[in-house]
C-alpha cells in the first residue's frame, strides 16, 4: 500500500450486503430505491448474506442479478444465512439443520462463485484473507474480508441458545489481531475492510438497543485505519458514519429521503472533488490514515423487506501498477 502523498484517481463503489435473495424492485417503482438497475460503480461490494438460506437457486438468482450489474467488479463474501458456502458448518451442521430432506452439492455451490460464468460477469468470491486489485482506470486497493460475523448477545444467531447458523464464532475469540490466522494488517496496508458483521458501537444497534457488533473488530479497524469499512448482518443498522481516528469524533451522515428515492441509492462522495457536489458527506475528501467512511449496507430492514438503498460511494484510490484481480 501507498501514503497519501502518491496519485490518486477517484473510483466509484456501489455497496450492498443481507439481499436474502431479494430481486431488485421493477425501474417503474419509485417508492424504492433498490430497485433495477443497480447503480453504476467501478466496483460492486456485497458485504454478505446472499441468501436466506443457501440454496443452489438462491444462488443463481442473486449471480444473474449481480451479473447484469453495470460495475467492471463484483466482490462478494458470504454471511451466516449462506449456509452451503461454510463446508464445515453445513456437513457438521446446517444441512441436517435447514436441508434435512436432502442436501445441497456444495462442489456445485462453490464452482458457481468461482467458476468461469461468475468471473465472465467480474464476479470474485472471497475467503478470508488479503487481496489486492487493480483496476482498468489504474486505481489499485487492497483489501481484508472476513465472512465471520460477531456473536452477540442473547439475540445474536451464533450463540448456541440463538439458531447456531454458519460463519460464527465466540465473543471471546479474536479472530482480527495478534496471533489470529489471518490477522488484519496495521495502516498503511489496508485500504477496504469488508466483514459481514459490524465493529462494536458503529451501526450496530438492533431494535432491542443492543450494540451488538465485535470489540475485537473495532480494535482491528482502529489500528488497521482503512479508507473504507462496509458491512451489513444488523439491519437496522443501515446508515454510514464518518470517523476522525486522530480527532476520536464521528459524524453519522444526513440523508435526504426523496434524494436517495430518486438516485436509486445513498451517494456519498469523499474524493478530491466533494466539495463540488451537496452530498451527504461533501465538503471535505476523506485523510487516509486519519478517518474511516463506515457503512452497514444491510439491503433488508429487519421484517426482511428489501426497502433500504444501496450505497454508491466515490473516493480516491491511489494508482497502481497491474496486480490480481
Amino acid at each position: 500500500m501507498t501514503s497519501e502523498g502518491t496519485k490518486t484517481i477517484k473510483t466509484r463503489f456501489c455497496i450492498i450486503s443481507d439481499t436474502h435473495t431479494a430481486k431488485l424492485w421493477p425501474s417503474s417503482d419509485k417508492s424504492h430505491a433498490y430497485r433495477d438497475p443497480l447503480p453504476s460503480a467501478d466496483v460492486l461490494l456485497h458485504a454478505g448474506d446472499i441468501t436466506m438460506i443457501g440454496y443452489i437457486d438462491e444462488y443463481e438468482s442473486m449471480i444473474d442479478m449481480l451479473s447484469q450489474a453495470d460495475a467492471e467488479l463484483k466482490i462478494v463474501i458470504a454471511g451466516n444465512h449462506d449456509v452451503t458456502l461454510d463446508e464445515p458448518y453445513y456437513e457438521n451442521i446446517g444441512k441436517r439443520k435447514f436441508h434435512r430432506n436432502f442436501g445441497e452439492d456444495l462442489e456445485v455451490v462453490r464452482e458457481m462463485w468461482t467458476g468461469q460464468k461468475a468471473k465472465k460477469a467480474g464476479i470474485v468470491y472471497l475467503d478470508e484473507g488479503v487481496r489486492t486489485f487493480t483496476l482498468s482506470n489504474g486505481a489499485s486497493f487492497t483489501m481484508m474480508k472476513n465472512e465471520l460475523t460477531s456473536p452477540r448477545s442473547t439475540h445474536h444467531p451464533y450463540q448456541p441458545e440463538f439458531c447456531n447458523f454458519a460463519f460464527g464464532y465466540r465473543r471471546d475469540e479474536d479472530r482480527f489481531n495478534n496471533k489470529a490466522q489471518n490477522p488484519v494488517p496495521g495502516w498503511p496496508n489496508i485500504d477496504i475492510m469488508l466483514t459481514h458483521g459490524p465493529p462494536a458501537g458503529i451501526l450496530d444497534e438492533t431494535c432491542h438497543g443492543d450494540k451488538v457488533g465485535c470489540e475485537h473488530l473495532l480494535r482491528a479497524t482502529r489500528r488497521c485505519r482503512p479508507r473504507l469499512h462496509c458491512f451489513g448482518h444488523i439491519h437496522e443498522g443501515w446508515g454510514a458514519q464518518r470517523t476522525n481516528w486522530v480527532k476520536e469524533r464521528s459524524e453519522t451522515l444526513l440523508l435526504d429521503r426523496e434524494q436517495v428515492l430518486n438516485d436509486r441509492c445513498a451517494y456519498v462522495n469523499l474524493s478530491k472533488d466533494s466539495k463540488a457536489e451537496l452530498t451527504a458527506g461533501s465538503g471535505e475528501p476523506l485523510t487516509f490514515g486519519e478517518e474511516t467512511l463506515f457503512v452497514n449496507a444491510a439491503i433488508m430492514d429487519v421484517s426482511y423487506k428489501p426497502v433500504n438503498a444501496p450505497w454508491r460511494v466515490d473516493l480516491d484510490l491511489p494508482v497502481g501498477t497491474p496486480a490480481e484481480g
